[in-house]
């Protein structure tokens, strides 16, 4: 059996560490360019060369995104940036407009992996980007499970898969509803998510039908933590994580969980137990319920939000450890949400177990005493016997 890559987004320099140091395989970015996060801080060139080494020297990969529905004052950029990108040493590029991967695999020696925006579903359309050049096909998100064991059946290609993360109300963000209502462009960036607002519903006569919550199609996220010793007895080359704009603690969180579940299953499938603890983590770091969405043949109203639903901002993340002396014990934490002396925290890590701990005293930049700590990302020291590591998050206690 091959080794399951475990795939995870990073919006900046830091989550791209993070997502390596906490157990992805390999990242995939958005550069200056041509992808589908405009709103993102997104990597500039000399970003994407440091977070290359960076992966590259714990023999990790980066993707680049170059997956925006091109339109004509775009072409003329295209192929020097595709040469950029190649000079940066990115190990391979997402794209889904043709004339990119054209461009890629005519002018540059970059692999290259057709976006999940391409919709692609069955045998027949693998079988003709496998023809064309592809490496690696992002399999829309609207499989199901049979589905994609027919295609690993019939082409010889690597297929990656989502298992993590929101999903669109359009055949994979193929939607045109934020175009029409805020002029934003979702199949270039600006998607406005029009699928979760809120709207009057009316009948065909024009009658308001009034409900005790107001209408919305918002779809549930995907979680396929249930799934994953199928999927990988399946042959699937790639587990793939949404969100690009997602937190540090978010990226954390999610990547830590499904590694331990990958590693538990591949190192002795034979006592593997499902942890159905590892649900109420990653629940606790998303604002929206989760379902396997496609993959077991079951899409009906479970599957989305049609009576409202609250969605309340996550605020367990407490601060992020910068630096660690092991001669003091001393801990550098940059603040991310309000915590107190004596409040009890989680600190986790990807090379220790949960560490439980009082907070006894707090110190300011300037090694001044301090009861709390309520700025936004705050300097501050504090006394930590445990030994832990760069990159460790202090939580809320579970």
């Amino acid at each position: 059996m091959k080794n399951v890559e475990l795939l995870a987004p990073a919006g900046d320099l830091e989550r791209l560490k993070i997502a390596l140091k906490y157990g992805a395989d390999a990242v995939y970015i958005g550069g200056p360019s041509l992808n589908l996060r405009a709103n993102a801080v997104n990597f500039t060139l000399d970003d994407i060369k440091e977070g290359v080494k960076f992966a590259h020297d714990l023999n990790k990969k980066v993707y680049v995104t170059v997956n925006i529905a091109l339109h004509n004052e775009e072409l003329r950029d295209v192929t020097d940036y595709l040469k950029n990108l190649e000079e940066c040493k990115v190990d391979a590029i997402i794209v889904s407009d043709p004339i990119v991967m054209k461009e890629a695999l005519e002018n540059t020696s970059l692999d290259v992996h057709l976006s999940t925006q391409a919709s692609t579903l069955n045998i027949e359309a693998c079988k003709f980007f496998k023809d064309k050049g592809v490496k690696r096909i992002v399999l829309g998100r609207e499989c199901t499970k049979e589905e994609i064991k027919e295609i690993i059946d019939n082409v010889d290609i690597e297929l990656e898969c989502f298992i993590h993360g929101a999903m669109c109300a359009g055949y994979s963000g193929r939607c045109v509803m934020s175009n029409f209502l805020t002029n934003r462009d979702a199949n270039r960036g600006g998607c406005s998510q029009i699928c979760r607002w809120d709207f009057d519903l009316y009948s065909e006569d024009m009658k308001e039908i009034k409900g005790d919550m107001p209408f919305t199609f918002c779809s549930k996220d995907l979680s396929m933590l249930k799934f994953i010793p199928d999927m990988i007895d399946m042959g699937i080359t790639s587990f793939k994580i949404e969100g690009r704009m997602r937190s540090s603690y978010y990226i954390a969180t999610v990547v830590s969980i499904y590694r331990k579940v990958i590693d538990n299953y591949c190192n002795d499938k034979k006592n593997y137990t499902y942890n159905k603890e590892y649900e109420k983590i990653l629940r606790r770091c998303a604002n929206r319920d989760s379902v396997p969405q496609f993959f077991n043949g079951i899409y009906d109203s479970t599957c989305s939000y049609y009576n409202g639903r609250v969605e309340v901002s996550n605020q367990d993340f407490l601060g992020m450890v910068l630096d660690y002396d092991k001669n003091t014990h001393i801990a550098t934490i940059e603040e991310r949400n309000y915590f107190k002396k004596g409040d009890i925290v989680e600190i986790f890590g990807p090379n220790h177990d949960i560490i439980t701990k009082k907070i006894e005293e707090i110190y300011d930049t300037d090694n001044n005493l301090i009861d709390v700590v309520r700025h936004p990302k705050q300097i501050v020291k504090i006394k930590i016997n445990d030994t832990i590591d760069e990159f460790d998050m202090i939580k809320v206690k579970s």
